[in-house]
């Protein structure tokens, strides 16, 4: 039988899957503001933008939530994981993709509110805040295609969905793809069982 270790804490995968439904959901109403045919079948555009405009801050609020209630220094220790050059835990790919994710969040709050202000104001209405704004949904769709394939469909990769799901992957999974993360020796060799380090038991 496979050996598991823990590679998620509740925290970490709560944040995940709250950043993933907020984004579909944003991406479902603002592809009916974006596509006419959509808009046109849908209708009722006003409460669709008002739908798109709150749940962007939803979406925030949300994260934030999640931060403060959770573990919030397993969720800064593993923040500052992937900031760092030095690749245990996450691989560059995956560290690239956290910071393209983070960035496309941040500047699509800021050109979302941009929009929202300058229907109410002219001050705030600047040149080409449209066209930011949709450019990053292509950006972003690219991104969450290229995630999808690897977490779902690729077969060296898709092992990796368990982590997010479960909590927990393979030890032979996590020494092959991770070699430089070090990844404690099982103790029970059942799926049931999660052995941990005490760095990752600190995560939970």
């Amino acid at each position: 039988m496979k050996a598991y270790v823990q590679r998620f804490s509740r925290s970490e995968r709560t944040f995940h899957w709250v950043n993933a439904a907020f984004f579909l959901y944003l991406l479902g109403t603002g592809l009916i503001l974006f596509l006419p045919e959509l808009s046109r079948l849908v209708g009722r555009r006003p409460l669709i933008k008002d739908l798109h405009f709150w749940g962007g801050l939803g979406w925030i609020a949300a994260l934030a939530l999640v931060a403060l209630l959770g573990d919030s220094r397993g969720l800064w220790r593993t923040l500052r994981e992937l900031e760092t050059l030095d690749h245990r835990r996450f691989n560059p790919g995956q560290k690239v993709n956290a910071i393209f994710n983070a960035a496309i969040t941040v500047l699509f709050v800021i050109s979302g509110l941009l929009l929202w202000l300058g229907e109410r104001d002219t001050r705030f209405r600047l040149q080409n805040t449209v066209t930011l704004h949709d450019t990053l949904m292509y950006a972003a769709l690219a991104l969450l295609a290229g995630h999808l394939y690897l977490a779902v469909i690729h077969p060296a990769t898709r092992h990796a969905l368990r982590g997010m799901t479960r909590g927990t992957v393979s030890e032979e999974w996590a020494r092959r793809h991770h070699p430089r993360w070090e990844v404690p020796p099982s103790s029970e060799p059942t799926e049931g069982t999660a052995p941990t380090s005490t760095t990752d038991a600190a995560r939970t």
